[in-house]
């Protein structure tokens, strides 16, 4: 853990809103809100008072998730999701440093395996090592480390639950070999490190299964990406910043 630390960061994203002058912050459009909630006709709703003189964009904040440099180039591994529909990335090192990041390339979870590649500048780069996941055995010790709930350098222990998981059973991303594990796993720890005891990368934490309701937290049903996977995804964004997927054109 202390060895695979340094290279596992934290994520956060701001995203640029353009705000008109008067806007009430409870303004929700054409969506029948008032309705919905207080049951009051919306012939009936005070009007809102509009200036059409617009304000410049102000920043909100956006997603907060984890990543791990895999390179000394600055290349850092990460969920899509994280940074879908940010503006502005920071990437913050354990040692408190910050880098602004770019993105080199994504493949969605719509269309590919929910990956994401950043790049940051930065000297003397701390990298985590790819391991072999195709060589994971269920039953297998592994750790996860990320920033559940903003908490920086969390480290949580469990085992290989199962291997091979597809889209079937989760419904997350189009092209899906997940491995699961029962390693506490939250929100903010997509895009963060699944090691072996070898301290090792073998995969990126990217889901969990809640069993629904109010429930969103870790109930030792989580899912990562393959290491093995996440290699071959990474050389075709590096190379060309998208993933070229041969089609058949064939459904059954």
């Amino acid at each position: 853990v202390n060895r695979a630390k340094p290279a596992v960061v934290q994520i956060t994203t701001t995203k640029r809103v353009a705000m008109s002058g008067n806007k009430s912050p409870f303004d929700f459009g054409d969506n029948d809100f008032f309705h919905y909630w207080f049951g009051v006709p919306r012939d009936r709703q005070q009007p809102q008072e509009r200036d059409d003189k617009n304000e410049p964009p102000r920043e909100v904040p956006g997603g907060l998730g984890s990543g791990v440099i895999v390179s000394k180039e600055g290349y850092i591994l990460t969920n899509n999701h994280v940074i879908e529909g940010a503006d502005d990335i920071t990437v913050i090192l354990p040692n408190g440093r910050d880098y602004k990041a770019k993105v080199v390339g994504r493949d969605s979870g719509e269309q590919g395996t929910d990956l994401a590649i950043l790049k940051i500048d930065g000297k003397d780069l701390p990298v985590l090592p790819f391991g072999d996941s195709d060589a994971l055995e269920v039953g297998e010790w592994v750790i996860a480390i990320g920033s559940p709930f903003g908490l920086a350098q969390t480290a949580t222990r469990g085992m290989v639950s199962a291997k091979g998981r597809s889209n079937s059973d989760l419904s997350v991303v189009e092209y899906a070999d997940f491995i699961q594990t029962d390693a506490a796993i939250n929100r903010g720890n997509s895009g963060g490190a699944l090691i072996n005891i070898r301290g090792e990368l073998i995969g990126l934490n990217t889901a969990i299964a809640t069993g629904g309701g109010f429930s969103q937290g870790n109930v030792g049903v989580g899912f990562a990406i393959p290491s093995n996977l996440a290699k071959i995804i990474m050389k075709d964004l590096v190379e060309t910043g998208e993933v070229e997927r041969g089609w058949l054109g064939v459904s059954i």
